[in-house]
């Protein structure tokens, strides 16, 4: 986002957004002289990369525009919500560098959400209904056919205010009664026809515990809430365009602070869901680990993976800001991370899939120090030290044994380069039983040392390789999406998003070698753990490989690394 202005002009000549134009005029018409917009998640569930959208607009217009965001929880269903996800949530926003002016609940506003219902009660304007939630669909009627009027539609309003304390105090079944508004049973827009303000929820809430057993509904509490806070641009997903003309009825009949709704494109990624039930089915029926799995699209999933915050709000500003659904390529979510990452990712060598190397000419127990650059778009970041030995692991797909015509990698009678050290020349390997190969034999030119041959002889082939000897074992775990198609919501009849999951979405390699000095790695501790604490993990791009982090669950003793994402081109091209 672009810095605050001082007097509601553009900070830049960057065109404006549509939402940034509404706020440019009402500042200068004098609609409003401040800007204060909220953040309003629902706590009954852990948020993902689509609400990183809707964070960094909230934060970000208030920011650009000297004014502040609320934090907001809708807490109207206790059924489904939990201080869990209330704390997760304070976490991830923090963590995407954002914070708010206030935490506020819609559960802090029930006392006078409750006030108004029984105002617009005493107006004629709400009555309560007997019926069935599956009587008020049916009589709801459709599109082309007017509604049927409740057969409760016409209690007086002494009998309404009677049978709504009542359902306050307790006395009726779940399900049995609602509160509805009283506005046109025949209304084009179906949201107009007398919609639900209230049922009964006999229900814990995780703030007000047993004080209510009536709950306001979504389109009753958010408007009236906005309203109390003074929001000045309540923005919302587009969904909630049909339920704009409602906000402001609401808004109008009880005469309060006329905040405004406002409707943008949600954030739709190709080979993702990002329905919470659907998140939550993926969770407590173990298809992933956890909402921090790092395949989902959580944001703790994206930051235990490798994600950067910095990353995350590029790329919501990079997609910008739109009227209409669309649907963005999950490529371009990994274009932001690598163009971050190249630039403050400190370099290291690491072998995956590890084949041994013996070095024949070189001494028997010698081993040396070799100078290696630990990010070459950051100078400041220096070199470091990596140890050389006569026995090495390199990749064992850098090694053919019959190479086809063009293969530049290792092979019998071929020499390559190995990164930062010497030129090799393969002379002969080792088999198992089952003609595995189990070491190949080298010799080295001492000329060469540091990559380059005194004489001018150039090599095609660059490889990565650490020393044996010195060699730090660990895990690594390589993902991919979590699912195989494109749309995942999509699936044929008798199957469901879960039969389009990739059953190759993760691959462990436990017998992976890296360099030693990602030994010195901080894990996190166990105070971190313990406390759920989020943790910023260190960033390195394995040469060649890819970009990855440590997990947040490895230690000292048990090294665990997640890939982030791939390079965007190989290694060997920029460098060969």
């Amino acid at each position: 986002m672009q810095e605050t202005a001082t007097n509601g002009a553009a900070a830049s000549d960057k065109q404006l957004n549509f939402l940034e134009e509404i706020i440019e005029r009402d500042l200068n018409e004098g609609r409003c002289d401040h800007v204060l917009t909220r953040f309003p998640p629902e706590p009954n569930g852990y948020l993902h990369i689509g609400h990183a959208k809707s964070i960094c607009l909230n934060f970000g217009l208030a920011k650009k525009y000297g004014g502040r965001t609320n934090l907001r929880f809708d807490d109207t269903n206790p059924v489904k919500e939990d201080t869990e996800y209330v704390d997760a949530i304070q976490q991830d926003i923090r963590w995407l560098g954002f914070d708010w002016a206030g935490v506020h609940y819609a559960s802090d506003y029930f006392d006078q959400l409750y006030e108004w219902a029984v105002l617009l009660i005493k107006k004629g304007l709400a009555y309560v209904d007997d019926q069935s939630l599956e009587e008020i669909r049916r009589n709801r009627g459709t599109v082309t056919i007017p509604g049927t009027d409740s057969p409760w539609r016409n209690r007086s309003v002494e009998e309404n205010l009677d049978l709504f304390n009542r359902m306050k105090q307790g006395e009726f079944a779940d399900g049995s009664k609602v509160l509805r508004a009283k506005i046109d049973m025949s209304h084009p827009n179906m949201q107009f026809r007398d919609p639900i303000m209230y049922r009964i929820l006999h229900a814990h809430h995780h703030r007000t515990g047993d004080k209510w057993c009536i709950y306001p509904m979504y389109d009753y509490a958010h408007g009236q809430s906005d309203s109390i806070e003074g929001i000045t641009h309540s923005i919302c997903t587009l969904e909630f365009d049909i339920h704009r003309p409602l906000y402001d009825w609401f808004i109008e009949q009880l005469g309060i602070y006329p905040s405004h709704q406002y409707e943008f494109a949600r954030l739709n990624i190709n080979y993702t869901v990002m329905s919470k039930r659907k998140l939550l089915q993926l969770v407590k029926e173990g298809y992933v680990s956890g909402w921090d799995d790092p395949r989902m699209p959580t944001i703790c999933g994206f930051r235990r993976r490798g994600y950067t915050a910095e990353a995350i709000r590029n790329f919501c500003e990079r997609i910008g800001v739109a009227k209409r659904d669309n649907i963005i390529d999950y490529s371009l979510l990994e274009f932001s991370l690598r163009e971050h990452l190249n630039k403050v990712a400190q370099r290291r060598m690491a072998v995956l899939n590890p084949v041994r190397v013996v070095i024949d000419n070189y001494p028997e127990g010698q081993s040396e120090l070799l100078t290696a650059i630990n990010n070459p778009e950051n100078q400041a970041d220096g070199t470091r030290e990596i140890p050389f030995s006569r026995e090495l692991f390199i990749e064992r797909d850098d090694f053919m044994e019959n190479p086809p015509k063009k293969y530049f990698r290792l092979a019998p009678g071929q020499e390559v380069r190995l990164r930062y050290a010497y030129f090799v020349t393969c002379t002969s390997v080792e088999k198992d039983a089952d003609g595995n190969i189990t070491c190949i034999h080298c010799t080295y030119d001492p000329a060469t040392r540091g990559g380059d041959a005194p004489d001018g002889r150039k090599v095609k082939g660059t490889i990565h390789w650490v020393s044996a000897q010195h060699a730090v074992k660990a895990e690594v775990r390589l993902f991919d999406r979590l699912f195989a198609t494109e749309a995942p919501d999509e699936a044929p009849e008798g199957k469901t998003f879960l039969d389009n999951l990739n059953p190759d979405s993760l691959c462990t390699l436990t017998d992976c070698r890296l360099e030693p000095d990602l030994s010195n790695v901080s894990t996190r501790d166990k105070e971190q753990q313990k406390a759920n604490e989020a943790w910023e993990p260190q960033h390195f791009q394995f040469e060649r490989l890819g970009y990855f982090c440590l997990d947040s669950d490895a230690t000292k003793e048990h090294l665990i690394f997640n890939r982030s994402c791939t390079l965007k081109d190989s290694w060997a091209k920029i460098n060969g």
